[in-house]
């Protein structure tokens, strides 16, 4: 009969311990939150991005951004400070975009980092608010 209740007094600190878990993360994150991921573009101005082409967005701890616009790789500085963020002029590679989709979206992708404004976290995904957008830019991590 003791062994009944032993189940139930094992499970309950699991259970409250689950209870408690957070769900997922949304706010302003740590600098140290953000570098050394490659950030995937997901979305961009409320948008998908366009299917079969990647762009992406590392941020170094030493103030470096590069990535992928969608034909070429990136390069620039970043500096980042609370839910601040900004980037300095960013030098591309002059590869020619066969696809007139994916050279739109490289073009609206690097103009938006360009005049970013802040960013935050939303769970796992890292969200840039820009002034060349209405929607902001929206990354997973790769």
């Amino acid at each position: 009969m003791a062994a009944r209740w032993l189940l139930p007094l094992f499970l309950l600190p699991a259970l409250h311990l689950v209870g408690c878990a957070p769900s997922g993360t949304t706010g302003t994150p740590s600098p140290g939150a953000v570098t050394g991921t490659v950030w995937r573009l997901i979305e961009l101005d409320g948008n998908p991005v366009v299917p079969s082409v990647e762009a992406t967005l590392e941020l170094s701890k030493e103030g470096k951004a590069s990535g992928q616009g969608s034909c070429n790789r990136f390069s620039g500085t970043v500096a980042i400070s609370g839910d601040r963020i900004e980037f300095g002029p960013l030098a591309s590679t002059k590869m020619a975009c066969v696809d007139a989709a994916a050279n739109a979206q490289e073009t609206k992708y690097l103009d938006a980092l360009q005049k970013a404004e802040r960013f935050e976290l939303d769970g796992p995904a890292l969200v840039i608010y820009s002034t060349a957008s209405e929607k902001p830019l929206r990354f997973a991590p790769k």
